[in-house]
This record gives C-alpha cells, structure tokens and sequence, in this order.
C-alpha cells in the first residue's frame, strides 16, 4: 500500500511540473512565462518562443491599459493569455482564459461571453430559470399577475450588452429587467404605467439586489406611459431594449390561472388606465399601437443594435392569436427594425390546467417566444 500510495504521489508530482511546464519556457538558468498560446482545431498549445512571448507580453500589457475588458477577465489575469490560430503574435486577436478553456475575441463589441459562452447562445430553445414561488425574493415579483424571471432576462442583456451598457425596458412591470441589470453590471430605464407597480419595482430593488453590487443604485424607474415617455429620451442613448409587453386584455379571461389569483387576493390585471395597451378593445387596434411604440424605439436605440421581445401566443375566446407572428410581421413591415430571428423559451414549471376537457382541444402554453430584432435605423 505504501509503495503505491509513493507511486500516486509521484504521478501528482510530475502532472504538476508539467502543468508548470505549460505555462513557462526555460532558456539558461532564467524561467520565463508563457504569454501566447496557439489553438489548433479544439486544443490550446503554448508557443514555446522567447521573442514571440516577449511581444505578447507587451501586447498583452497595452491591451489591459487601453481596452474596456469584462471584469471576469481582469479579474482573473494571470490566466489571460494572447491567443492566434496561427504563430504570427502580431495578428492575434483573442485571449485565451485558460481557467475557462474558452477564448475573447477581441473584436466583439456586442457582448462580454467567451468563444463557449456565444455558442450555446444560438441554440433556438432555452429552458426558464426560476428561484422558486417560496423563495424569499421572489414574493413581490408574483404580485405582478404577469411577471418573468430576471435570470431569463439576465440572460438575454449578457448576450446583447457588455458591462456598463443601458438597457430599456418599456413595459418594466415590477422591476424584473431592472434587477436583471443591477446584477449583471448594466444600467437599467424601466418604464411602468402602473405607479403600484413602478413603487414596487423600487422597492424590489432596495430588499433584493445586495448592498455590494456595484450597479445597484444605477437603476432609473419611470412612471407613466411608455409610448409618450419614449419620444422624451435621447436619441442613440440605449444600447439593448428587452421587453415583455402586455398580451392585448387576455387577462380580463376569467380562468383556472385567474380564479386562484382572486382566492389569493392578487391583481388579475395591470390597470384600469385609459393609458393601458391591454385594456384597448380591439385587437388590430392594440397591435398598431404597440407596433407604433416599439417602431420609435428605432431613434433611441444605437444602430445596429437589439431589441428582444418577450411574447406568448394566447387564445381568446375561440380564437387563437399568434401574437409573435402579428409583431413581428407588422413592426419588420414599418422598415426600422429586421427581424434576425425567434428563440422559444420553456416554461417548464408552469402548471398545467384542463382547458377544454372533456370536450375540445384547448392548448396549456408552455413556452414564450424571443423575437429578435435588429435596428437598422
């Protein structure tokens, strides 16, 4: 036993110099590191080369002085790395996190996510994520009777916004976005027509978002309506908008979900302002004026820029509305905005009712769909 626990120690020994081996040329008596790393297909080699190290070095050290790099990188610099698929130092253009085994391109001026972090992104189908209806912060997120997840969203600001960016949203409900936001670094400007809410949304941000989070206080709360609140912002002034807007007056249907609401003593819907998208009576009507207020948000919003909208598909009485399709084939058709592309996001904790039973076929929705605009001014 001794002798193989000798032989275990050893093998730990020289997978540790050889790890150190990595990371370090030896040239003399002097050690250097390792700066410049290339990939070939799927594995990260060290270039073993004192001049080429030496000018990643300095590379490294002027991209660190003069870029805006993500926190996550900073803070983990001793496992930053140049990185080229070629051994030319002077064309490389990402750097290796060794600790992630993933690369930044240094071209990307979309987002902070590393090579691994942006594939996963373009899968169309992404699963919800919830804390909980019994988790302590999330008792005034279901006071709303429409509410979605801030780590949903959150989501959807990391892939399109960097750190430090202004995010939009005009339907801010009880400060999901918002939220979102203070924990991802960015600077929220939620709109909310209801003042119950928008007091509700500050609130939220006070008792849920911890004191150390650098962009808890950065987070702006407008109260009044979004389509007259847009036109007074600066043009250029957001770099990504995300949004769940209201479902036309869907939730004046007096079903399974909406009698539990009332039993429980919870708002089954968002106002009774004239001001109020989901109190419009007829549903082309709503649409135009939805379609109108997003379509302005063209000005506000940088050129090539995104705007994410957050919707589900809805029956009203015997009809079904594909909600998602109507949006986007109306705002695509007012020529500011191109349509890049839909992702389906499952709500797989949702419950499951008897619609229709025992009669007829009544679908229980269980996914929103992510329109993905692009704005092209």
């Amino acid at each position: 036993m001794r002798k193989n626990s000798f032989y275990c120690q050893l093998h730990i020994m020289k997978l540790s110099l050889f790890k150190l081996y990595l990371h370090t040329i030896i040239i003399g008596n002097k050690v250097r590191k390792i700066y410049f790393y290339t990939k070939k297909r799927k594995e990260y080699l060290p270039f073993e080369d004192e001049e080429a190290n030496t000018k990643a070095k300095q590379i490294l050290e002027n991209i660190r002085e003069n870029l805006n790099l993500p926190t996550y990188i900073i803070n983990d610099w001793d496992n930053v790395y140049l990185c080229s698929t070629g051994t030319i130092v002077e064309k490389a253009k990402s750097l290796y996190i060794k600790s992630l085994e993933s690369t930044f391109d240094l071209k990307n001026t979309l987002n902070d996510l590393t090579a691994k972090e942006w594939l996963t992104e373009t899968v169309t189908v992404f699963a919800q994520k919830g804390l909980g209806a019994s988790n302590k912060d999330a008792q005034i997120e279901k006071l709303h009777p429409a509410p979605y997840s801030f780590q949903d969203v959150a989501r959807l600001i990391r892939f399109y916004s960097k750190e430090g960016s202004h995010v939009l949203d005009p339907f801010g409900g009880v400060g999901s976005t918002a939220k979102a936001c203070a924990y991802e670094n960015r600077r929220c400007t939620s709109i909310e027509l209801n003042p119950k809410y928008h007091e509700l949304s500050i609130e939220r941000i006070l008792k849920e978002v911890p004191d150390d989070y650098l962009f808890k206080n950065k987070q702006t709360f407008l109260n009044g309506d979004s389509s007259k609140l847009i036109k007074t912002l600066p043009n250029d002034s957001f770099d990504f908008i995300v949004t769940s807007p209201p479902y036309w007056n869907i939730l004046e249907t007096i079903d399974h979900k909406s009698k539990e609401r009332l039993e429980s003593n919870l708002d089954t819907k968002y106002s009774d302002s004239d001001d109020d998208m989901a109190n419009i009576e007829d549903y082309n009507d709503f649409l135009d004026k939805l379609c109108g207020m997003f379509d302005e948000c063209h000005k506000i919003l940088k050129k090539g820029k995104y705007m994410c909208i957050v919707v589900s598909d809805f029956r009203k009485k015997d009809r079904f509305h594909l909600f998602h399709a109507d949006i986007a084939y109306k705002l695509e058709n007012l020529g500011h905005f191109r349509l890049k592309g839909v992702r389906i996001l499952h709500q797989r904790h949702k419950s499951i009712y008897p619609y229709g039973y025992p009669f007829t076929f009544v679908p229980n929705i269980h996914h929103q769909n992510v329109l993905i605009f692009e704005n092209i001014k």
